[in-house]
């Protein structure tokens, strides 16, 4: 899903977590276009577009037949620059799609044409094996018991403490996404997640502009091990989101936008 620009500032792209598709993103939807025009009435340089994209399978989307791989992934991102004719971009993503951006910097189509990123609530580091043989069996539990268990068993740690206590209609808003989700896609992305590399020297090697961003109450990711994934980047930002979990995006989401938008007049000058 795209928001068209007009300018020459570099394009954004943001990728969802796991399990929700791109409608997790709608608050960003809408602050970033406002953003543009005001940008645009005080005469600063329009920014680019916004591009939305459900990752494949999910949101109506194409699964295909490849292996699953997050490296499929970006070959989606690079199809899709290319097919809209993206010049530099702001790769972002949340979670599993903080992961894909990690594999769009080891993508050689992508990385040239990469002008900063963004990662909130992700690590680079792999799965352990343990966790990577959970992630397998959920992807074999889903196929046969249907997505009703991800509402029950993964939902609970996505959120912080505060929206559990606070904000009961993102809590609605998750668990309607969430239970919308095919299990083909929850199974391929569990599979493509499991087998993941270490993205520590990715980072390391990214000399460019880069957001780091983390929920004050992710247990997932919590705060502590994004600054340390913050320190791997030549150029990084750290900004810690108060009263949020793992996804700060829809948790906060003012807060979010505010943090990406200010980000973006930095790397996209």
């Amino acid at each position: 899903m795209t928001h068209p620009g007009t300018g020459t500032s570099p394009d954004l792209v943001l990728l969802h977590a796991f399990p929700l598709d791109a409608s997790m993103w709608d608050g960003q939807r809408a602050a970033l276009a406002s953003m543009q025009r005001s940008r645009s009435r005080a005469g600063a340089p329009a920014s680019g577009r916004v591009f939305l994209p459900d990752q494949r399978g999910f949101g109506g989307t194409d699964l295909g037949a490849d292996k699953p791989s997050l490296d499929r992934v970006a070959d989606d991102v690079a199809a899709l620059l290319n097919r809209e004719g993206s010049g530099k971009v702001v790769l972002g993503g949340l979670s599993m799609g903080g992961y894909a951006v990690m594999a769009c910097l080891r993508h050689a189509a992508v990385r040239e044409r990469c002008a900063g990123v963004i990662l909130a609530d992700t690590r680079p580091s792999p799965d352990p094996p343990a966790a990577a043989e959970r992630r397998l069996r959920m992807a074999d539990r889903v196929l046969a018991e249907g997505t009703q268990l991800l509402q029950d068993e993964t939902v609970p740690s996505l959120l912080g403490e505060t929206t559990w206590r606070e904000r009961p209609g993102v809590v609605d808003r998750v668990r309607t996404i969430v239970g919308s989700v095919p299990a083909p896609a929850v199974a391929w992305a569990q599979r493509a997640m499991a087998a993941r590399p270490d993205s520590t020297e990715t980072l390391r090697g990214a000399d460019l502009p880069a957001l780091v961003l983390a929920g004050a109450e992710d247990v997932l990711t919590p705060p502590e091990e994004c600054e340390a994934m913050a320190r791997l980047l030549p150029d990084a930002r750290f900004v810690v989101i108060p009263r949020t979990g793992h996804l700060t995006a829809l948790e906060a989401p003012a807060l979010f936008t505010e943090a990406v938008s200010s980000f973006l007049r930095h790397a996209g000058g």
